[in-house]
């Protein structure tokens, strides 16, 4: 079971972090921008995995490492027309690379944007992002920090 608030939470397994994900999907609306961090093996794309899950896109979701953005088309809960932007910018060298493949367009689109290796565009990042900080505590066991996250 998960330990924490919406703020601070310790997850013991993937599944957990899995889990983690689905209750974040629930407060994202359009437009939401998820700045996700942390090193090599995390479990940053695992927790989009619960998102997309939680999201109700049924795709196997696997890391842009190599094509920097993956598109999912999907329906919002109302029922209306919405895309997630699943974008990992571990390979771009900065955040000018980003804005010469149409990232701020994305960004600033009605689309919900779930960004691995944030950091290395913080400075392009809209204020009201989400940021999620995933720091390994042991082999399976992660601490995930969440900031903006809206009830």
């Amino acid at each position: 079971m998960l330990a924490g608030s919406l703020t601070d939470f310790f997850s013991s397994s993937p599944a957990e972090t899995f889990a983690l994900g689905q209750k974040i999907a629930e407060h994202l609306t359009p437009g939401s921008v998820i700045a996700i961090s942390g090193t090599l093996g995390s479990g940053k794309t695992h927790l989009v995995k619960g998102i997309t899950n939680g999201l109700g896109l049924t795709e196997n979701i696997t890391s842009p490492t190599y094509t920097i953005i993956n598109e999912y088309p999907f329906l919002s809960t109302d029922g209306s027309k919405n895309i997630l932007y699943h974008i990992d910018v571990y390979r771009l060298k900065n955040a000018m690379e980003f804005e010469d493949i149409g990232g701020l367009e994305i960004l600033n689109s009605n689309g919900i944007c779930l960004i691995e290796w944030s950091e290395k565009i913080e400075n392009l990042l809209p204020p009201g992002k989400i940021s999620i900080l995933i720091e390994i505590t042991g082999s399976s066991s992660r601490n995930i920090k969440i900031n903006g996250l809206k009830n």
